[in-house]
């Protein structure tokens, strides 16, 4: 949904994980299991994610949810280890030639 981006903190610099390395954020489109609805949540992994453009189906390795409220504000925030571009399987005759696309599915872990 888009494209991935250095996070930065409020003074302009890029905010980086414990180990020292950058870190980035990409904005994926995901669509509930039990319906139609689709959210955006916005994945922050440590080190760019290579050969991801703005629209490109993903695999999303290691998805976790963490629940905050800080000064009367609260929100979850999505971390995972790597998102990988996804190559659509060749169009079936009759098919639409997509693949489903990935998605979170609450606070799990592992490959969604």
């Amino acid at each position: 949904m888009i494209a991935p981006e250095a996070r930065m903190t409020p003074e302009g610099e890029v905010r980086r994980d414990r180990e020292g390395n950058p870190t980035w954020v990409t904005g994926l489109s995901v669509r509930q299991a039990e319906g139609r609805r689709t959210d955006v949540i916005h994945v922050v992994t440590s080190g760019e994610p290579r050969g991801i453009t703005e629209g490109a189906e993903v695999r999303v390795t290691n998805l976790w949810a963490n629940d905050w409220s800080v000064d009367g504000r609260s929100g979850t925030s999505y971390r995972a280890d790597a998102l990988t571009s996804v190559t659509a399987p060749a169009a079936a005759p009759g098919g639409s030639g997509t693949a489903s696309a990935a998605g979170a599915r609450g606070k799990s872990g592992g490959d969604s």
